[in-house]
């Protein structure tokens, strides 16, 4: 009872202390572990069943005592002493002494021992004072338990904090890869247009000169043409630039919110390219990994996931398009 009192004053309910005496036998100090061990236990607070505790590990082996008298003293001292009724159970590794079995095995199974043996010296009750003290010691082991704990969570807690920045500025480093990529593709599709069109501009003028000489010669040619009044030569109309050949498209994009964005992709470019892309630049704030459809206005299509492959120029999303992201 002084047990039961002491363990349910810490805290333990009086189902699971009555459960931890019965199996580690009545020690407070076992009782204790095991309560501490199987403390996540299922039913650890459900009634114990009734166990009746066996008084000793084994027994002495030996057969019933037979004889024919003719005995000879040392022999009946020997069976005298086998015959002396054994108080307890000691461990010759450590020298404790255990009332019960379950104790043993308790012991057996923390420290590891594995020589045990009767015998008749009588477990003495602990005093007081090593009862507070044991109370004490408990009540450190269950602080200490209680912090490792605490700070095992703790951990634990920033390790998921850390993994959770680090995809976070992950996600954030192929965002800006991608947008880098996109402003120097952009960059290089605007240099080459300029280039071209400077080109398509001197072809102009070198024709317009080529056809101003030819002019000048005619004129110059014979002394009787100049007599009489010299028929204009019309000029010759500039040769038109040739047919561009359309490299990138201009798609908008419209969300589900109603927020539109404009972007430029390269005509071979294929449609996951596009997904990609609306993935990492949502304004409605939306995971990168929402699943979503895209599809143009009319005539309405929903592009299939063998679509994705394909590219714009193909899909007659060139010069300009406009595609509708759905969920």
């Amino acid at each position: 009872m002084a047990a039961l009192q002491t363990l349910m004053e810490m805290g333990f309910s009086e189902n699971a202390v009555k459960k931890a005496l019965s199996v580690t036998g009545g020690g407070v100090e076992q009782a204790m572990e095991w309560l501490l061990a199987h403390a996540d236990d299922p039913g650890i607070n459900d009634p114990p069943a009734e166990k009746k505790l066996e008084g000793a590990v084994g027994t002495a082996s030996g057969g019933e005592a037979s004889g024919t008298g003719d005995a000879a003293p040392a022999e009946e001292s020997c069976e005298e002493k086998s015959q002396e009724e054994a108080k307890s159970i000691k461990c010759d590794d450590c020298g404790k002494l255990f009332k019960s079995s379950e104790e043993v095995e308790f012991h057996a199974v923390k420290s590891g021992h594995t020589s045990f043996s009767e015998s008749t010296e009588e477990k003495k009750p602990l005093t007081e004072e090593e009862k507070l003290q044991k109370k004490k010691n408990l009540e450190e082991k269950i602080k200490q338990r209680r912090l490792e704990r605490e700070e095992k969570e703790a951990k634990e807690a920033l390790e998921r904090e850390k993994k959770r920045i680090q995809m976070g500025q992950e996600i954030a480093e192929r965002k800006r890869v991608m947008q880098e990529q996109e402003m120097k593709r952009l960059a290089e599709e605007r240099k080459r247009e300029k280039l071209e069109d400077k080109m398509a501009r001197q072809r102009v003028k070198e024709q317009i000169e080529r056809d101003r000489q030819a002019r000048k010669e005619k004129e110059g040619g014979s002394q009787a043409a100049a007599a009489s009044e010299p028929k204009p030569q019309p000029a010759a109309a500039a040769q038109p630039a040739p047919k561009k050949d359309y490299s990138q498209t201009r798609l908008q994009i419209r969300f589900p919110s109603g927020t539109p964005l404009v972007q430029e992709f390269k005509a071979k470019e294929p449609l996951s390219a596009v997904r990609l892309w609306v993935s990492l630049n949502r304004p409605d704030g939306a995971p990168p990994d929402t699943p979503f459809n895209l599809s143009t206005t009319f005539p309405r299509k929903i592009f299939s996931d063998e679509d994705m492959d394909k590219p714009l120029e193909v899909l007659g999303l060139v010069p300009s398009a406009v595609l509708i992201v759905a969920k």
